[in-house]
């Protein structure tokens, strides 16, 4: 396997390479969290922990599918850590003595200024590497804890304060997504004393209804409630929160680990290109075990042999300048669709997603069951390259719309 050096430098620590276990089911015991270090991971965000223990249902997990697709999403009912937090302590403590060079990050949650500065010193004095504030868990049965703590900037400002107070390490505070500006409230933590942003947390969901017992899923003795969406769905979502911290002026320099859908490599340089300098995983792992580091780093590696990049910080935030207001793209650029006749297998589902979903811009052979695009209507929206189940529908000639003539000139 290909292994380029990906190791990065994250608010003043040294990670060997950018691929943790985020706060969540997979990394909340010393035997999970050593598994996974020893299968290449660089390093850990061990389950969230406090004075709060949780008391879970069953079942507790449930997915929204696609056609043959196993899930796109993933609904978690979990709180924070089960374990006593005198075990969570003696599990951290033991993991930095026997993984000395890997990076533990302990991720805490407090219910009062307090408790938060008491977890902070705690997680310090048994050798934690940094610390992260779960300021967004959507699940807690407790209102002074997660997501809806995270909504509220004066509130994420003072446990800020209260975790400087209590350790002098570097420490994240984790985003909650349930919320329209992510700015304010990451800003808050950052005056707060933070010292970068995690990013996201799960988004508050019902991914389905059971249509026999008219319940939504998972069913809890006949109930269920509202928790945390994760999985490849929830990419878009991220990347989109990700781009706005790193484009305004208030938070642009905060470090980001990024947090939402990694599931392949391509998915991590995806966050990489848009400004984080860490990523976290946890639907993946839960899918394909603690092994799918080896493809995360293979892949990452490989494409930077490609483009001949020698450092991996050489790609954080290469994407953000091409992300732009919608009213500064040009509208008279216009690409249209090519169909490849020797692929085709003439289904039709082009021409009817364009007839009742787009621009009646492809014609219909019924005959020859064949397909041609019709210049005259096509705007070049590019739905029918998305439904082609062969993917036999590419870009094709490009135009531009001269402004000022109001008429088109070929490339």
């Amino acid at each position: 396997m290909l292994k380029k050096d990906l190791s990065i430098e994250f608010m003043g620590v040294k990670f060997e390479n950018p691929f943790l276990l985020s706060s969540s089911p997979v990394g909340n015991c010393y035997e999970m969290c050593s598994k996974a270090l020893e299968s290449g991971w660089g390093g850990i965000v061990f389950k969230t922990i406090g004075f709060f223990i949780a008391n879970e249902v069953s079942p507790r997990f449930a997915e929204l599918q696609k056609e043959r697709t196993p899930f796109v999403g993933f609904k978690n009912m979990e709180q924070i850590a089960e374990h006593s937090l005198e075990e969570n302590l003696a599990a951290i403590k033991k993991l930095k003595e026997d993984y000395p060079n890997k990076v533990l990050i302990a991720s805490i949650m407090g219910q009062n200024e307090k408790e938060w500065e008491d977890l902070a010193r705690l997680v310090t004095e048994v050798g934690a590497d940094m610390i992260e504030c779960n300021f967004s868990c959507p699940q807690m049965t407790s209102h002074a804890m997660g997501s809806d703590v995270g909504q509220n900037p004066e509130l994420v400002k003072k446990y800020c304060q209260a975790v400087r107070r209590g350790s002098n390490l570097p420490f994240l505070a984790k985003m909650t997504p349930n919320i329209g500006n992510m700015v304010e409230p990451a800003y808050a933590s950052m005056q707060g004393g933070a010292t970068g942003i995690a990013t996201i947390n799960t988004v508050k969901s019902i991914v389905g209804v059971d249509l026999e017992k008219q319940i939504g899923l998972p069913i809890v003795n006949g109930k269920s409630s509202v928790s945390g969406y994760s999985g490849k769905a929830v990419k878009p979502i991220a990347l989109r929160f990700i781009h706005e911290l790193k484009t305004n002026e208030k938070t642009k320099d905060a470090p980001i680990s990024g947090i939402g859908g990694i599931e392949t490599w391509e998915d991590a340089l995806e966050f990489i290109l848009l400004g984080c300098e860490t990523l976290q995983v946890t639907t993946a792992i839960m899918q394909y075990g603690y092994r799918i580091v080896e493809d995360l780093i293979s892949g990452l590696s490989h494409y930077m042999e490609e483009k001949n990049i020698d450092k991996l910080e050489d790609l954080v935030g290469k994407a953000i300048d091409n992300i732009i207001p919608a009213e500064d793209l040009d509208r008279g650029y216009i690409v249209y669709p090519e169909i490849n006749k020797d692929e085709c297998i003439k289904c039709g589902r082009c021409y009817i997603s364009c007839y009742d979903g787009g621009h009646q811009a492809i014609s219909w052979d019924k005959e020859n069951r064949e397909v041609s695009v019709d210049k005259d209507k096509c705007v070049g929206c590019h739905l029918c390259s998305l439904v082609c189940p062969v993917k036999c529908i590419s870009k094709g000639e490009i135009k531009f719309k001269n402004k000022n003539e109001n008429r088109e000139i070929s490339l």
